[in-house]
């Protein structure tokens, strides 16, 4: 790890090469990945027809909605905290870290299986939610309970895993094929389908958790599982507020990606959440770009602040930018050719109508892979309060605009609220950044690179 930011320092463009190889083999592995995911969703779509899959949808929102306010992403603070231990090579120091991580991941995925199963519960017993939807739950929080991503998404990518990052995640979309498909043969309902789902996406988290420890092996640090664990909070000052701030960001991030979801269907139905959501799954494609771009360069840029390289900072950050829009550009223009051709031959006739909308959440996507690399840069400068209130007053505009336009439009007022807050985002973060490193320059030569 310590030999790639070295490298960094010493070779830039050398560094920038191995850069865009890692952000190669993250996005041939996210297309595949993505491209898998969509014939599993097409499988349902098309078996349940679009009543008993928006109720699988809202089941899923749901489910995942609670696990994203209650879970604790451990991975930001992980990743800007061990890029400062790194320089101090302290192994034993490094593996406590990991466990101060671990610990947050193990506590919020059990809380937030038992919440999951606690309010499906509630919401029976108070507004009448039929006993097949609390059991559709109740078996989904397996899931939840077994993802564990923090630590070992940390540790891959300091260890600069991409390319076992990028294909280890094919293995539950593949999984998942197999299970729709049995479950089309043999005419399994919401259960089975809702089984497959749980099923696959477990797997998937079991396995990128034992490539993450055998991550941490490799990199010369001791198991998280054997640290002591006293004195956490006192050895690593400042960890705790910086996970709490990133993943309150992440909650809010939430409302925008889950949430709508369930307002649609109890606002127009279950078949228009079932089209929107379809729309939503499609445009993720683009979304796993930024994810996976931000993947590589938020390690590379937490290392370039840290040491003071602000020359090869700007220009990781500047070049990621460019990259990403480019490609949610040819992404629309994609979608806008074949986009109705894909939907016939998938999920069927029945859901042509998610093409205006495919369309609608393209154009917030171009705005959120722009602004991604802004948000590592933030975070790398510890700038995540910021990052915070942005996310905030985002999705205070998305709330807005979504509860005002989906009375009225259905389905593509979320899309248009979602267009609204990529531009929000992208502007906040991008003029924050912008003034930072101007205020930086003014104060301090930068590092040359």
């Amino acid at each position: 790890m310590a030999a790639n930011a070295a490298m960094a320092l010493r070779h830039p463009g050398k560094a920038e090469r191995v850069r865009l190889i890692a952000i190669g083999h993250l996005l041939s592995g996210n297309f595949l990945s993505a491209a898998l995911m969509l014939v599993s969703i097409a499988i349902a779509a098309r078996v349940l027809g679009p009543e008993r899959y928006g109720i699988m949808v809202m089941v899923l929102s749901f489910s995942r909605l609670v696990e994203r306010v209650l879970r604790f992403e451990s991975w930001q603070a992980l990743i800007r905290f061990a890029a400062q231990e790194e320089q101090e090579s302290d192994s034993k120091r490094q593996s406590r870290l990991y466990a101060y991580g671990l610990l947050l991941d193990i506590g919020a995925a059990a809380l937030a299986a038992l919440a999951s199963i606690g309010l499906a519960l509630i919401g029976q017993a108070l507004f009448g939610i039929e006993p097949l939807h609390v059991e559709l739950v109740a078996i989904y929080a397996v899931a939840l309970l077994l993802n564990l991503g923090g630590v070992p998404t940390a540790a891959l990518r300091l260890a600069g895993q991409f390319r076992l990052l990028a294909y280890a995640q094919l293995v539950a979309n593949v999984l998942r094929i197999g299970l729709a498909a049995l479950c089309a043969g043999i005419g399994a309902g919401l259960i089975g389908f809702i089984t497959a789902w749980t099923v696959a996406q477990a797997a998937g988290s079991l396995i990128i958790f034992a490539l993450g420890m055998r991550a941490l092996k490799g990199s010369g640090i001791p198991s998280p599982f054997k640290a002591r664990l006293g004195g956490l909070h006192r050895q690593f000052p400042g960890f705790l507020s910086f996970a709490c701030s990133t993943n309150l960001s992440l909650t809010l991030r939430v409302i925008t990606t889950e949430a709508d979801s369930l307002f649609v269907g109890t606002v127009a139905g279950a078949p228009a959440a079932a089209i929107y959501h379809l729309a939503k799954r499609f445009a993720k494609v683009a979304m796993q770009v930024a994810a996976q771009v931000q993947a590589v360069i938020y390690p590379d840029v937490a290392r370039m602040w840290a040491r003071g390289n602000v020359v090869g900072f700007r220009r990781a950050t500047y070049n990621a930018q460019v990259a990403l829009a480019l490609v949610g550009i040819l992404m629309l223009v994609g979608a806008a050719v074949i986009g109705p051709f894909v939907l016939r031959a998938g999920p069927g006739e029945s859901y042509m109508s998610t093409y205006p909308l495919l369309l609608a959440q393209l154009v917030s996507v171009i705005l959120t892979l722009y602004a991604a690399p802004s948000r590592s840069a933030l975070l790398a400068m510890n700038d995540s309060w910021h990052v915070l209130k942005v996310s905030l007053f985002g999705t205070a505009l998305f709330t807005v605009i979504a509860v005002t336009t989906v009375p009225r439009l259905g389905a593509i007022g979320a899309n248009l609220a979602h267009v609204a807050l990529g531009a929000f985002i992208a502007v906040g973060l991008g003029s924050r950044l912008f003034t930072r490193l101007r205020k930086h320059q003014q104060t301090a030569a930068p590092t040359e690179s």
